[in-house]
């Protein structure tokens, strides 16, 4: 089958990744690409060059002088991915039935879903988000070729008064994600950034007693300067934003792992990874953490709930390593996801024929 993809615009689908939707872009572009798929991936320069990759020419669009100055104007970033989205799916619309069987888009840009009317392919779109209102709005518009796929039930629930989705569950790589000793620190790791609550993670390991380790690359310097670096101290480390194989490392020395979210979040990566490497989980009971979690394999917490979290994090710490990664191979397996991928690509495929 005849690919083409299309990948977030903001940062780069190569290792370390930036979040949860780049390593997912990357792990289903290689996986589709070794089972005999003809991708192209269309991602932000600096992408691996390994995935076939063509870069979005983010930065091609620069406004006038004029547009500048108008007090309505757009900041120039958001102008720029606008631009490029707008310029594939023209390109797209032109010549995509004559590349490619399918598209699907893994960004979580609008004007892929509401330019899809004018391909003569099927479209079929990963939401990664809870329903926000420029996807909305693209989809009330959508074409008839277009398909959606949830990375959770719980993702799938919330756009459910608006659109049908197949809830395909994200994946881990329990190849690459190996079983570790445990026994050290506990860990967080993901994006320092206030919505994913890393000083809650501190506050609840220091009332638990239990030594922490951040990992992750900080994108809100002000939030780490004021509320992550006083909190700081022998027992509570930065051991900054790692690559994959170190942090695979100090994942699997872990003796839990705290997932800490401050909204729903429609997956929930860090938890599947943690797992995959033997590593239970103590987390907030939000999103689609709690399908993800069962009392063999981790513990859950209210939301904001430091106390509460600190209890689960003493409780998580004593629970069976092997129950954490027999987990991950059953309900967050890599070769699942990309199974259902498959299947539902190649079913939407048909839709080309008959259209």
């Amino acid at each position: 089958m005849r690919l083409c993809i299309i990948g977030p615009s903001r940062f780069p689908i190569a290792e370390p990744f930036a979040g949860g939707l780049e390593a997912h872009t990357h792990a289903l572009v290689s996986a589709l690409t070794a089972r005999g798929h003809q991708i192209t991936l269309f991602a932000a320069e600096g992408s691996d060059p390994n995935l076939g990759v063509e870069f979005l020419d983010v930065p091609v669009f620069e406004s006038s002088e004029a547009a500048r100055n108008d007090v309505g104007a757009l900041p120039e970033q958001w102008m720029g991915e606008h631009h490029a989205y707008l310029s594939l799916m023209l390109d797209l619309a032109e010549h995509g039935d004559r590349k490619y069987d399918a598209v699907l888009n893994t960004s979580i840009h609008h004007l892929p879903v509401a330019m899809s009317r004018m391909l003569r392919i099927p479209l079929i779109t990963t939401l990664h988000t809870p329903p926000v209102g420029w996807l909305e709005s693209a989809i009330q518009v959508r074409g008839e070729l277009t398909r959606f796929i949830a990375v959770s039930a719980h993702t799938r629930d919330a756009w459910a008064p608006l659109v049908q989705s197949t809830a395909i569950r994200n994946g881990v790589d329990t190849g690459s994600w190996q079983p570790g000793p445990g026994g050290g620190p506990a860990i967080w790791f993901g994006r320092i950034v206030p919505e994913k609550g890393t000083h809650l993670a501190i506050r609840a390991a220091r009332a638990a007693g239990i030594p922490l380790d951040l990992a992750g690359p900080i994108y809100d310097r002000a939030y780490f300067r004021t509320e992550i670096e006083p909190l700081l101290t022998e027992d509570i480390r930065y051991l900054g934003h790692l690559d994959h194989a170190r942090l695979r490392a100090a994942v699997g020395h872990a003796r839990a792992a705290l997932v800490t979210p401050r909204w729903d979040e429609p997956y929930g990566l860090v938890a599947a990874e943690a797992l995959a490497s033997g590593t239970p989980v103590a987390a907030f009971r939000r999103g689609a953490l709690p399908e993800i979690l069962t009392e063999r394999c981790g513990r859950l917490a209210e939301p904001d709930d430091v106390t509460g979290l600190a209890g689960a994090l003493q409780a998580a710490c004593m629970l069976d390593r092997s129950e954490a990664r027999l987990r991950a191979e059953a309900f967050c397996s890599h070769e699942r996801m990309v199974a259902e991928y498959e299947t539902l690509l190649q079913e939407a495929s048909t839709l080309k024929a008959a259209a």
